[in-house]
């Protein structure tokens, strides 16, 4: 049997399908048939941009922000907005410590522009993308250059917390988090949820350097069969307690995942006008027609921004 670590990153296949599957229990009536209808795709294509990390350099910035390479309270000095944060600190350094706050309000752009058209497959694919970064970005260890306790002897955590404890607890949680609700500014949304998953980072880390002062090795791991073959996992019983010193971490930032994800669905679609989506089910994409319906909107938004003739010459 192959004998293997248990390191999948991000919060895990596990939890990332079912924080959308549990979005779409969110949304409100005229949005829930479409989504509903669609379930299937939006859990199972929620580890897309996980996959597409090891094929796209682009992709792995878009997964977290390392906060601490930016000095002491960078959660409230970095700019909130990307073309600021690009003039002040240049896109080359955004890159290099993650982007997850900035590219969420881009994708929720995205999402909206696809409502606009009436584009099916580009809102299933967006929404499940959508849905992945807004679940990286409640994850403390994504906020962090020490992702994976690699400068703290802790190397595993990140697995730990985010896939080996949901995978393990989450039968017991609460995923029934309300109504999705109108987010003013997305923006700020996407960095609220950063900082408050920065907060937590300190008990992440401080309670299993905690814990572990007080298991054995053989204690702290053991080997399970993990389907692939046999992987050394941390233990149950450390798992356990380690689960109960965090007091419901990770029961909140997965509510507060499938929260803000719905909300977020629901803001771009009463951005793009709340379109019919009952009329889209099963619809295959015709791509002239959106080609088409694109160059309206793109027309409409130009005569929108168009200065008056008022403004440019006085209205003489």
């Amino acid at each position: 049997m192959l004998l293997a670590s248990f390191t999948e990153i991000d919060w895990g296949f596990f939890a990332h399908r079912l924080i959308n599957k549990m979005a779409v229990f969110t949304l409100p009536e005229e949005m829930f048939g479409f989504y509903k209808h669609h379930l299937e795709y939006l859990s199972e294509n929620a580890v897309n941009p996980d996959r597409r990390r090891y094929i796209m350099p682009a992709e792995a910035p878009r997964h977290y922000i390392d906060l601490d390479s930016y000095g002491d309270s960078a959660i409230h000095q970095l700019p909130r907005y990307w073309a600021d944060a690009v003039s002040q600190l240049s896109e080359d350094t955004l890159q290099a410590y993650g982007i997850v706050p900035w590219h969420i309000n881009f994708m929720s752009y995205q999402l909206t522009e696809a409502f606009r058209v009436g584009d099916p497959e580009r809102i299933l694919r967006l929404s499940a993308d959508l849905g992945h970064y807004v679940g990286d970005a409640h994850v403390p260890l994504h906020t962090t250059s020490n992702y994976d306790g690699q400068k703290t002897r802790q190397v595993g955590i990140h697995a730990f917390w985010e896939s080996r404890l949901p995978e393990l607890y989450s039968n017991g949680y609460d995923f029934f988090v309300g109504k999705a609700v109108y987010i003013s500014n997305p923006q700020e949304a996407a960095w609220n949820a950063v900082q408050g998953a920065h907060a937590a980072l300190d008990s992440v880390l401080g309670f299993e350097k905690q814990l572990s002062a007080d298991f054995r090795e053989d204690q702290k791991y053991s080997i399970e069969d993990r389907g692939f073959g046999v992987a050394r996992v941390y233990s149950r019983d450390f798992s356990k307690a380690y689960h109960d010193m965090l007091d419901g971490m990770v029961e909140r930032q997965m509510r507060a995942s499938i929260k803000l994800t719905g909300d977020l669905w629901y803001t771009c679609w009463v951005n793009a006008g709340q379109p019919d989506l009952d009329c889209l089910i099963g619809m295959e994409p015709d791509q002239t027609a959106i080609k088409l319906r694109k160059e309206e909107i793109k027309k409409w938004k130009e005569q929108q921004y168009k200065p008056q003739r008022s403004e440019v010459d006085g209205g003489n």
